[in-house]
């Protein structure tokens, strides 16, 4: 029990609508919020496929005035957010509806952020930062990755000075519903389905081994693992897959709930250097990085590792700690391999000479404070190594 906190608390404050065809209820949310003018934030490569266009084909038939933003690009900065944000003013808009991944939701956030709090969004970097509720958000996902359409941040860098800041606030910064359709993912490219996919287990596991874990997040998680794990591979292999897909969203949404809460641990943590440094996605640095994580955090708390292979569908709660462990451990490499994520940093350019002070850099970002097991500098160096 020793990973279970004294008290805690959790909750969702987004209204998850989910299953093939739930896009079809954008309509009657808009009308529940009163919606009479919308900015719709949606990436132009998603905004030709199929699917944005037939979002843009039903807000057409709602006759509800909008407008699309969809200047977004990976880590977004605050410029793209102030050209957002004047769009929304020229129409006045009262909504926003957010299709995409990650970036776009952070962008449509921001935005959100603004319109009600005013100022800049360096101004509400950290945490609890903003009172005032941002905009009524509705988000579409279309990749079973960053969980952001539940989760209470957002990642916006300031272009002047190339710092990502996180504004988080559990409560007022999730979208206020989130439409889970599985239709949406059928265009996803089979790499960005992949590299979300491994993003999504690995907030689970590390939310799940978290020193923050609780009962409520561990059942959450549990699940997660479980979706995620058996149907990613069919997923990538087939976006069609209804079935596949709907279970990868939803597994992403589930996590999403809760790894803002419990907080996670060194597979994170070295992504992010890995991201900065080489140029990589960030599900991908997470997937490179996950196996070596995975073995080293094992020691610490074997019992959740063996609960991480029944959620596999590996064995019962009957199979010794120690022979569960190895199955999980296996098991997770074999699900990086069978999505087809790199065996190594080096194939992505990674330079050993520059692990030392990536090392350096890890130890100076606190994640001991999530992670299971505590974790020294020559530890963070050692396991970038044996990544390699």
């Amino acid at each position: 029990m020793k990973n279970i906190i004294s008290a805690a608390n959790f909750f969702c404050p987004t209204n998850v609508h989910l299953g093939q065809g739930s896009i079809q209820t954008l309509g009657q949310i808009l009308s529940e919020l009163k919606t009479h003018s919308l900015l719709l934030v949606m990436d132009s490569v998603i905004l030709s496929t199929p699917a944005g266009q037939s979002i843009v084909d039903q807000l057409k038939s709602l006759n509800i005035k909008f407008d699309v933003f969809s200047d977004i690009a990976p880590d977004p900065t605050d410029e793209m957010v102030l050209n957002g944000f004047a769009k929304l003013n020229s129409i006045s808009a009262n909504t926003l509806v957010a299709v995409g991944g990650g970036s776009t939701m952070d962008v449509a956030k921001a935005i959100g952020i603004l319109a009600t709090n005013g100022g800049r969004i360096q101004d509400y970097e950290g945490i609890k930062k903003f009172s005032t509720p941002p905009l009524p958000l509705i988000a579409v996902p279309t990749t079973a990755g960053t969980g952001s359409e539940v989760s209470g941040s957002c990642v916006i860098t300031d272009y002047a000075t190339g710092r990502k800041m996180s504004i988080r606030h559990a409560s007022l910064n999730p979208a206020r519903h989130a439409i889970l359709d599985p239709d949406v993912l059928r265009t996803l490219p089979a790499h960005v389905a992949a590299h979300a996919g491994v993003d999504a287990f690995v907030h689970a596991l590390e939310s799940f081994t978290s020193r923050q874990a609780n009962l409520i997040t561990d059942a959450i998680n549990f699940a997660a693992m479980r979706m995620l794990s058996q149907n990613l591979a069919a997923f990538v292999q087939d976006r069609t897959n209804t079935e596949a897909a709907l279970n990868c969203l939803v597994g992403s949404s589930l996590t999403g709930m809760v790894f803002g809460q419990t907080g996670v641990g060194n597979v994170h943590c070295m992504a992010r250097f890995v991201g900065a440094k080489y140029h990589v996605s960030h599900g991908l640095s997470n997937a490179l990085c996950l196996p070596v994580v995975a073995r080293f955090n094992a020691q610490a708390v074997p019992e959740k590792y063996a609960q991480v292979a029944q959620a596999m569908g590996l064995c019962g709660p009957s199979t010794p700690t120690t022979e569960a462990v190895e199955m999980a451990i296996a098991a997770i490499e074999k699900l990086c391999r069978d999505v087809g994520i790199p065996d190594g940093l080096r194939k992505v350019g990674a330079k050993p000479e520059d692990f030392t002070e990536m090392a350096k850099d890890c130890l100076k970002a606190g994640y001991n404070q999530w992670n299971p097991r505590e974790t020294t500098e020559a530890d963070f160096l050692a396991l970038f190594e044996q990544a390699y």
